[in-house]
């Protein structure tokens, strides 16, 4: 019973925070304000009623006072007279009713015997049936019977007009809560996309410092850490160019010495560690320019020629790429920074398969999607998104004979993010892998 509190209260709560503050504050000021209006309904409803009450008590005294001292025919002209909205009286022993033990009916009768002032009997009965009605029996000096029929009416202490005040005075705290809410959320939200959009390589403008102090601050926060992360990228990428240029040296003389040594087996296993050295090193500096980014200038390139260009440079090495289909259109994008993400794609195929095909559609968007498919050995769906990890090697198929250190596809996920792509990369219906630029 207890498991299902939590979960229960999570359902009934809402899941942001912009719903949360708007139902606290419309909440807490939509209770203060009904607080205020029910004080006030209920401060003029006392004060009304003590009026009507005390007009019933005035009224009442005076027109009995009057039918007592009128002789017993001339009281039937003023009874209309004397009459008001809610009693009339009646010359008569009027009708047979039961004891009245409301407290309501109980406070009118204690207002007309004081204003009888004890001086006559009173009787005070209710009068059954639909509507509430009272009847005080009475008898005047020459012993004449007199009714006074009370039919009690509903304290009206407000204006009719006042409730669709009050629903006007909702509506608008409904409106300030709503405004001040996104007023005080739309910061956060502005926050979070730079997050989401964060990249210390762009040369982009940063977070706005305006507004109230504490979004200033935050700001001012955002934008410093962003620059300090393009600083680290920055070392980073000096101390594995730095890496690699004192890596040459001594890899070349170890090369150099390698090929004067005589020829053996042992000889030929140092030169194939030092080349799959120097592969390293080499793949490492490309991951870290690709992820620090080249500074290429976008251009508008025509796909066709572009993508032919590719296929014939490896045709013409000996290498079963094609292209597939129709290859039409243009687009503006960082043509080296392409042409590397390709070339890891049809790379990866190659080794992996022996041949690559090319093709160029356009999705429901509108947008550009560059395929590169293979028949190899594909990936299992449960490797796919660590396959573009760095240095991730399949164990099957990423060998020491293959060649490489897993950053071909890390590398080309860099580089579609620069030029504000999506990489992805699925199974291919009937055996094989195919990995998809889309360029918007």
């Amino acid at each position: 019973m207890r498991a299902d509190i939590p979960i229960l209260s999570s359902l009934m709560w809402p899941s942001t925070l912009r719903s949360r503050i708007f139902l606290i504050l419309l909440i807490g000021l939509a209770l203060a304000y009904g607080l205020s209006f029910s004080v006030l309904y209920m401060e003029r409803y006392m004060s009304a009623k003590a009026v009507m009450l005390g007009t019933l008590e005035n009224d009442v005294a005076t027109s009995i006072a009057v039918l007592d001292r009128l002789p017993p025919g001339e009281r039937g002209d003023l009874l209309d007279r004397l009459s008001r909205g809610n009693y009339r009286f009646e010359l008569g022993p009027g009708l047979a009713g039961v004891p009245d033990t409301s407290s309501k009916g109980r406070e009118i009768a204690g207002k007309i015997e004081a204003a009888v002032g004890h001086r006559f009997p009173i009787r005070i009965e209710r009068i059954p049936g639909e509507v509430n009605r009272l009847q005080a029996h009475l008898t005047l000096s020459d012993g004449s019977p007199l009714t006074v029929d009370v039919t009690p009416r509903g304290v009206m202490p407000i204006a009719e007009w006042l409730p669709y005040v009050f629903a006007v005075q909702m509506a608008l705290l409904i409106l300030c809560t709503w405004f001040a809410v996104r007023l005080a959320i739309r910061p956060l939200g502005e926050l979070a996309a730079a997050a989401d959009a964060l990249d210390p390589d762009s040369n982009g403008p940063g977070l706005s410092e305006t507004g109230p102090s504490e979004v200033a601050h935050a700001a001012r926060a955002f934008n410093a850490m962003r620059e300090r992360i393009a600083h680290y990228l920055e070392e980073r990428v000096q101390i594995l160019a730095a890496i690699s240029h004192d890596l040459q040296t001594p890899i070349t003389r170890m090369r150099l010495r390698a090929d004067m040594a005589e020829d053996s087996p042992e000889r030929d296993k140092l030169v194939s560690d030092l080349a799959e050295i120097q592969r390293l090193v080499q793949d490492g500096i490309a991951y870290a320019r690709s992820a620090h980014g080249s500074g290429e200038k976008n251009t508008r390139i025509d796909l066709s020629s572009f993508i032919d260009s590719i296929a014939y440079d490896y045709q013409d090495t000996g290498k079963a790429v094609t292209v597939v289909g129709l290859v039409d259109g243009a687009v503006f994008t960082k043509p080296h920074a392409l042409r590397r993400i390709l070339s890891n794609f049809i790379d990866n195929a190659l080794k992996f398969a022996g041949s690559a095909e090319i093709t160029v559609e356009h999705n429901a968007e509108k947008a550009v999607v560059i395929s590169v498919m293979d028949r190899g050995p594909g990936i299992h769906d449960d490797m796919l998104e660590a396959a573009m990890q760095p240095f991730f090697r399949l164990e099957q198929s990423r060998n020491r004979e293959t060649g490489g250190a897993g950053l071909g596809l890390a590398i080309a996920q860099q580089l579609t993010a620069k030029i504000g792509g999506s990489l992805r990369l699925y199974n291919r219906a009937g055996g094989g892998l195919v990995a998809e630029v889309t360029l918007r």
